[in-house]
């Protein structure tokens, strides 16, 4: 059982912002400030983060380097003059910065004295891109990783074209074929590579055409580099495998760690560099847990099964005898101690969500980005055991303060397992208990995911807007054991589906200011889907905006970025032995039902839930005489409501508020 260590007080909230605050609006994400990926000096003394905002024409987002002192003795100023510079990276001295900035198109690692100077590009990457980059102890060279293709010998030499005309054409005999983030998939793979940066030159550690290499890190003492990587063969045709390799940086020698077989990721040394922790999976379904094994006598242990809560990454500061891990965790995703019991408490981030950590090099003090539902990521520094904690950055301060914003109101329900599950509601601008008002019942996506204290503009633009907001951590979310998450495994459209349902029924039973003739429906991903499933289930919704959502599963099946055992596993069967599951699952077999009119919202260039989920949605409802209209943002992907393109995110958001409007009684 987690147990709370210390509640810091990160920041200040109210539900009342100002005597006469003006709505949330969509157009208030063009003037958003962002704060990301905070490092910490060496000697703990500055933060050095990324801050970007949306550009000029709206179509994109710039960023640069700021910096600000550590204890908060003088406000944060810029220290890159690019705008698109990004990964701050201290050498292990301090005195220089790594970053990445691009240049026609092409992002380059730079470098750049911390006490003032020119940047200056360090690599020359002509073929391949940059994925990742992190010093070594040394101080003179890093560890690079380059997506490129294998063949290559030189990244820095140009690509030698050939003249003759050329087919557009991809010929693929492996499962895994295209990924939302890079499209149809070419022969690169993920290389590691040593990089000096006085000469600039470039040298393979590892790499082959068959295999990527994953999540390298440097021991601390420089001589060993670890990473994960499945060389089972069978990595693009849905292998789950991954396993934890060290490679000796003197003498070029590698060895795979003695883990269980299963799925080892994200490798990390402890302080004294004898143990390299790892995150594992034994199965798909199966928890995230946190294991360790001895570098001279591979001596396994388990640090945490995952059975409360699957770890989502780890830290191994200096000065601690076993990890720190970052989790989901009853709507909060707090930084966590294990103790050696098996239990765990946490040391920062109760009723917050936490980002971005990095550690001090002496382990006592952390950067990390801080949010709530009221509050936009911002940088703090505190001590790693949570006693201080400090923030360094309030960019947002004076539009949020400007703006209506209420904190969520936690509630609990019970389903009919006997489990306690947990709903939340924004009360909207305006509120007086003695008005009726109107709900919005927001499913999020995943369902492997989880609502609470974050920040969501969108949530506190409807509550704005008028709106009452409401949203579950129905069944199948994490942050509740492992035994909660699975519950939805096979069952699509059945617990997610009635814990939903229910979560709105306790919202009425509890809040009797809320209209029962005024309920309006929205989710997107599997949220999109369960918006499709509950509009061929109830006519309790006035209206529903369904978003990046899933129609028809057997469809869903062989148009997507998943592989073939991967979507086996999922629904328990090939789509021949399981076939009733995944029709009787589909929205698309009771679409004849639907009356609720529906604005469907998609990508074109969506691959997780790919365009024609919302095609066969729209002629579905068009075909039974359903009020509907379809928007396609094009050139968008999944991630639309994320960071999409500025101006076409936010005109998603103004056909959310204008569909709920056109349909108020």
């Amino acid at each position: 059982m987690a147990r709370t260590l210390l509640l810091i007080v990160l920041f200040g909230t109210s539900s009342v912002w100002a005597e006469s605050p003006e709505p949330m609006v969509p157009a208030d994400y063009y003037d958003f400030v962002f704060a990301s990926d905070p490092r910490l000096s060496p000697d703990a003394s500055r933060v050095a983060f990324v801050r970007s905002q949306v550009d000029d024409e709206r179509r994109d987002r710039e960023s640069s380097i700021w910096m600000v002192p550590a204890d908060g003795s003088e406000s944060a100023r810029q220290f890159t003059q690019g705008d698109s510079d990004r990964r701050p990276r201290f050498s292990p001295d301090g005195r220089q910065m790594a970053f990445l900035r691009t240049v026609d198109e092409d992002a380059q690692i730079h470098l750049m004295p911390v006490d003032g100077g020119e940047a200056h590009a360090i690599t020359e990457i002509q073929q391949g891109s940059i994925s990742e980059f992190a010093w070594r102890p040394d101080g003179q060279h890093l560890v690079v990783t380059l997506t490129i293709d294998p063949a290559v010998e030189d990244p820095a030499q140009q690509e030698q074209g050939d003249d003759a005309p050329q087919a557009d054409v991809k010929v693929y005999s492996r499962a895994l074929s295209r990924r939302e983030s890079q499209g149809w998939l070419d022969e690169s793979r993920r290389s590691l590579w040593l990089l000096d940066s006085a000469s600039g030159e470039l040298e393979r550690l590892a790499g082959d055409p068959e295999w990527n290499y994953n999540n390298p890190t440097v021991s601390p003492d420089g001589r060993f580099l670890a990473f994960n990587a499945d060389r089972s063969g069978g990595e693009y045709d849905g292998s789950f495998n991954q396993d934890v390799y060290l490679l000796d940086l003197e003498n070029r020698e590698e060895r795979k760690l003695a883990a269980p077989d299963g799925r080892a990721t994200d490798p990390l040394f402890s302080p004294d560099g004898r143990q390299v922790a790892f995150l594992y999976q034994s199965d798909r379904f199966r928890p995230v847990e946190l294991h360790r094994i001895g570098i001279g006598n591979d001596d396994h242990k388990v640090l945490h099964d995952g059975m409360e809560f699957s770890v989502t990454q780890a830290w191994w500061p200096e000065g601690f005898d076993r990890p720190l891990v970052w989790a989901d965790f009853r709507g909060s995703r707090p930084l966590m101690r294990l103790e050696a019991d098996g239990d765990s408490e946490v040391v920062l981030g109760d009723e917050a969500a936490l980002g971005d950590i990095d550690f001090a090099a002496d382990g006592g003090s952390l950067a990390v980005l801080v949010e709530d539902e009221t509050r936009m990521p911002e940088v703090h520094v505190a001590d790693s055991d949570g006693v201080e904690s400090r923030r360094l950055t309030g960019f947002n301060d004076a539009l949020l303060e400007s703006r209506y914003r209420t904190e969520l109101e936690r509630f609990s329900y019970e389903v009919e397992d006997g489990r306690t599950v947990d709903a939340f509601l924004l009360r909207p601008k305006g509120f007086d208990a003695g008005d009726d008002w109107p709900l919005v019942l927001n499913i999020r996506g995943g369902p492997a995911h989880m609502w609470g204290h974050r920040w969501f503009h969108e949530f506190q633009m409807i509550a704005g807007a008028g709106y009452a907001m409401l949203f579950t951590n129905y069944r199948g979310s994490t942050g509740y054991g492992h035994e909660f998450q699975a519950s939805v495994y096979q069952d699509y459209g059945g617990v997610d589906y009635r814990d939903n349902m229910r979560a709105l029924d306790a919202a009425l039973e509890r809040f009797d200011w809320i209209d029962e003739e005024r309920l309006f429906l929205t989710g997107g991903s599997h949220g999109g889907f369960l918006t499709n499933w509950i509009t061929t289930q109830t006519d309790r919704f006035r209206a529903a905006v369904t978003q990046r959502s899933v129609s028809n599963w057997i469809s869903e099946a062989g148009t997507q970025d998943y592989v073939p055992a991967r979507m086996n596993a999922e629904f328990g069967g090939t789509i021949w032995e399981n076939y009733d599951y995944y029709w009787g699952r589909s929205p698309l077999k009771y679409a004849d039902q639907v009356n609720t009119p529906t604005l469907i919202i998609h990508s074109s260039d969506d691959r997780v839930t790919p365009i024609g989920q919302g095609q066969e949605w729209f002629y579905a409802l068009l075909n039974n005489d359903v009020e509907t209209e379809l928007a396609v943002f094009d050139g968008e992907g999944h991630n639309l409501s994320r960071d999409g393109t500025p101006v076409n995110l936010v005109k998603r958001l103004e056909l959310i508020l204008e569909w709920f409007k056109r349909h108020e009684p």
